[in-house]
């Protein structure tokens, strides 16, 4: 199989790397596209036996899936200035947040192509991916995007589209607020006299209890509130203050208005 990946930022290396460690290809079949030519040789030292080309200088393109990881708002003058022509069989996989099949297929004039929405924690082989799939695409073609998609993590087939907006808002911008409510902790220990890096300690690893208590636990996650909120306690402080400034619902609102926006991407 022959990859290109158009768009070689963040995301898009990130998935090569995942690709190449459980050997899903081989690197000489990898082709990276920048639109930076400033960035080829940095590219180049990291991936030294695969090719990386500059966006402008490919007339052609020889790969069996083109991965599209470039930002939603520069899709549309990417699409205008592609100087190459897709062949009918080549398959478009979009991991851009927002811009719907529809939209990439009347762009790009191609009938192939499958949505996928990741998020930042690809970089570690731990994110998680929500995909969905134009119609005529085979299930044995989806089974292969899977395995590429699981390389990074885990991955969710939505038969809706519609859905990918929220799964936009909720897992591809999620890290974001989960770091955010950790700042706020960190900042929280910093003003209690504690020095910052062992806030740093006790929030980060807290967190991560948290997480395995979740993932371990019978309980839900009411349950497991309860179990650290007793009456009249410090935990139970802290929980009413949140309640009476809605802070549930503040961060609510936050993931609908994130849900908005990628539905605004669409244009």
């Amino acid at each position: 199989m022959k990859i290109a990946v158009l768009g070689a930022g963040n995301m898009g290396l990130s998935f090569s790397k995942s690709f190449l460690k459980y050997e899903l290809i081989k690197p000489e079949n990898l082709h990276l596209i920048t639109r930076s030519q400033s960035r080829i040789s940095s590219i180049s030292e990291e991936f030294p036996t695969s090719k990386v080309s500059a966006f402008e200088n490919i007339t052609e393109l020889e790969a069996d899936l083109i991965i599209i990881a470039v930002k939603p708002q520069d899709f549309q003058f990417v699409a205008e200035n592609i100087h190459f022509k897709l062949k009918e069989n080549q398959m478009v996989l979009s991991i851009m947040a927002g811009i719907k099949i529809g939209k990439i297929q009347k762009l790009l004039n191609h009938a192939l192509v499958v949505r996928a929405m990741p998020n930042s924690p690809t970089l570690l082989g731990m994110g998680i991916t929500g995909y969905t799939a134009a119609e005529g695409i085979s299930f044995s073609q989806l089974i292969n995007i899977e395995r590429l998609l699981n390389s990074a993590g885990r991955s969710v087939y939505l038969e809706n589209e519609e859905l990918l907006d929220g799964v936009t808002a909720l897992s591809g911008s999620g890290p974001a607020y989960f770091y955010y409510i950790v700042d706020a902790m960190i900042k929280a220990g910093i003003e209690m006299g504690i020095e910052e890096n062992l806030s740093k300690l006790f929030v980060n690893q807290t967190m991560l209890g948290a997480y395995h208590l979740i993932n371990n636990s019978e309980k839900n996650l009411e349950e497991l509130i309860q179990d650290v909120a007793s009456k009249g306690g410090t935990t139970e402080a802290a929980l009413k203050t949140f309640e009476e400034n809605n802070f549930k619902e503040i961060l609510k609102n936050g993931i609908l208005n994130a849900e908005k926006r990628a539905k605004e991407l669409n244009g």
